[in-house]
């Protein structure tokens, strides 16, 4: 008797009502993302006992089937600011159109001074991108994706670009839709 009361104390949570398992479907829906650090960055200030740092973070989250978001936090702890970073990037999830592991046409995006021109490939190309550009299109899955940075090489800058050039890019059932077309009519 003693040892059910236990095993029933032990999957439950005190504070919030809810047993174990509820807990543990949560963060399988949650392990459906890939998280991707893009750039860590560490600041100093100084005060009157030393220094005193903080750190912000820039992560790409994604599902390789067509979702990615970005995220940036800052806290005086790594983690934390990582953490913070994962959390946003979840709540601003966009859809990329991919086909074949492309996208659909070429598109420019441009974000204060930076502009990155994204290009769809053929199959076996591979995700020819740098840094920041590539982190985006592989947490959303893109695998033959020709890109090309231009401007400044700030690494926020470098994946606002890049989301405003996935943003501008057209879905093709969006414009069968939007034209009174069927999928085949409008590919032909």
């Amino acid at each position: 008797m003693e040892q059910r009361e236990q095993r029933d104390f032990r999957n439950s949570n005190p504070r919030d009502g809810r047993d174990r398992r509820d807990r543990n479907r949560r963060d399988d829906r949650a392990k459906d993302y890939v998280e991707k650090l893009v750039k860590l960055n560490r600041t100093a200030k100084v005060v009157k006992g030393g220094r005193r740092f903080s750190f912000s973070a820039l992560t790409v989250v994604g599902d390789l089937k067509g979702q990615v978001g970005f995220g940036f936090g800052k806290a005086n702890d790594v983690t934390e600011a990582i953490r913070k970073s994962f959390e946003k990037a979840k709540r601003n999830l966009i859809r990329v159109p991919l086909k074949n592991g492309t996208i659909p046409h070429e598109m420019l995006g441009n974000y204060k001074g930076s502009s990155v021109l994204l290009k769809p490939a053929c199959s076996g190309t591979g995700l020819i991108a740098g840094g920041a550009v590539r982190a985006v299109m592989e947490v959303a899955g893109a695998t033959d994706v020709l890109s090309k940075s231009l401007g400044s090489n700030s690494a926020v800058n470098v994946v606002r670009a890049t989301f405003e050039a996935v943003n501008k890019l057209m879905d093709a059932r969006v414009l069968a839709k939007n034209r009174g077309k069927s999928l085949n009519e409008l590919w032909g």
